[in-house]
């Protein structure tokens, strides 16, 4: 049974000292009853306390780590059932299936269409995550053969097994020892032997059952046979029943604490109509999908769902920003223009793609406004001046350019002569309001 706050604060220091961020010991204990802080945070809470409150902090979906190296992905912790009461934690992963029926270069295509499918928006690196093997043919040794292509190609991608039996999951998963990876299709029959593997190879088990009952019975078995790290799979899928029992899933880890559930859920959309499963997926992505497997990553597609699965796993009470620094748009020389704007991801994105479709080489400033728009920025104070003034200075641009020119946004074009003013020696000019205006705003001064 979960503590209450005032329980949890009885076993904290009571120091108030600040150090977890926290203005008092009874506030950070409220945090840590409603999951919204875990206690590592504490740094002064005793070896006794971490015992009573390491099962009472927990979040209540187990998190994981699915993969190793650079391309792990991190699953579950999530807290909440909606992410304007605190944003959600891990995005879903992105898988694409692999029959071992393929052809060794139908394998070897799809895989190129996984390493190459990374884009980058709004500041962030997205692709698909991981590759989940399919043993569509029965037949052990293609099922190995195919991983260790898999293996030798597409080294550090994180790999989904899927498989129900014991032998082909044995040999497939020794060819990614070390790596993390899933082995899917644990069900009632097989769960012992399964779990034996998953121990040896301290891999994760991916459960599958009929229904939230039977689901609920087979995970608490796995972890009476001593694993812990588990996806779960009711079974849905159509639309429906996958939010339906994703929903009563998350309700059930989140709000009673039902810990047979509180597992990271997978869930296969695979449509052969690609629009179709685009939108399967998009459901996923919105009602608590940790993993999403599908059959097609076409690139019109990976960007859909990476712009829904960006904008789901954003913070919605903190603006997405970019790092503050000086960007060169082309190959800039010491004679190119110098800009300057806020680092709002949106207007930084929209202004940098103006100015490439200018082909006009070019600097961009980007100012920290932590991530208001230009103005919004300037009416809160944060682009003002001797911000914008000090900002130049401090960047080192004098030292890359010959020339002392600062083009500023039309829209704060009130602000030119106060620039000017507190930059000695440079000419301020006023561009464009917006952005669509600076193509020809760049052209016209060549």
């Amino acid at each position: 049974m979960a503590l209450t706050g005032v329980e949890i604060f009885k076993l904290l220091p009571k120091t108030n000292c600040k150090k977890c961020g926290h203005p008092t010991c009874l506030a950070f204990a409220m945090k840590l009853a409603q999951r919204q802080a875990t206690l590592d945070l504490c740094p002064d809470v005793s070896e006794d306390a971490k015992r009573i409150l390491g099962e009472a902090s927990a979040p209540p979906i187990r998190p994981i780590t699915f993969g190793s190296g650079d391309k792990a992905v991190k699953m579950g912790e999530e807290t909440v059932l909606f992410r304007h009461d605190k944003k959600f934690v891990n995005p879903c992963t992105l898988a694409i299936e692999l029959k071992d029926s393929l052809s060794e270069s139908d394998i070897s295509k799809k895989l190129d269409e996984v390493l190459t499918s990374e884009i980058d928006r709004v500041g962030q690196k997205l692709r698909v995550d991981a590759i989940a093997l399919t043993n569509a043919s029965g037949d052990k040794g293609k099922f190995e053969a195919a991983a260790k292509l898999i293996s030798s190609k597409a080294s550090g991608v994180p790999v989904i097994l899927s498989t129900t039996d014991p032998a082909s999951a044995e040999a497939a998963v020794k060819l990614f020892t070390g790596k993390r990876p899933i082995i899917y299709g644990v069900n009632a029959s097989n769960a012992e032997a399964m779990a034996n593997i998953a121990k040896t190879e301290k891999a994760i088990l991916g459960v599958v059952a009929n229904g939230l009952d039977e689901l609920s019975t087979l995970t608490e078995k796995i972890k009476s046979l001593g694993v812990e790290d588990m996806v779960i799979d009711s079974g849905a899928r159509k639309a429906k029943d996958i939010v339906e029992n994703n929903t009563l899933i998350r309700r059930a880890a989140i709000k009673k604490n039902f810990k047979p559930l509180g597992y990271p859920v997978i869930n296969f959309v695979q449509r052969e109509d690609s629009l179709y499963e685009a939108l399967i997926a998009a459901v996923g992505i919105t009602k608590f999908s940790s993993i999403l497997v599908l059959i097609s990553i076409e690139k019109w597609k990976n960007l859909a769902m990476f712009t829904l699965r960006q904008n789901i796993y954003t913070d919605p009470q903190v603006p997405m920003q970019v790092e503050q620094k000086i960007y060169k748009i082309g190959e800039p020389t010491a004679e190119s223009p110098l800009t300057i704007t806020t680092n709002f991801s949106l207007t930084y994105f929209i202004v940098s793609g103006e100015i490439e479709n200018s082909k006009i080489p070019t600097r961009l400033a980007v100012m920290d406004c932590e991530g208001l728009s230009v103005l919004t920025a300037w009416a809160a104070g944060k682009f003002t001046a001797s911000k914008i003034a000090t900002f130049i200075k401090e960047s080192g641009i004098e030292n890359e350019v010959k020339h002392r020119e600062l083009i500023i946004p039309g829209y704060v074009a009130i602000i030119s002569g106060s620039i000017e003013e507190k930059l000695e020696g440079w000419k301020v000019t006023v561009g464009p309001r917006e952005a669509n205006g600076l193509p020809a705003f760049l052209k016209a001064r060549t």
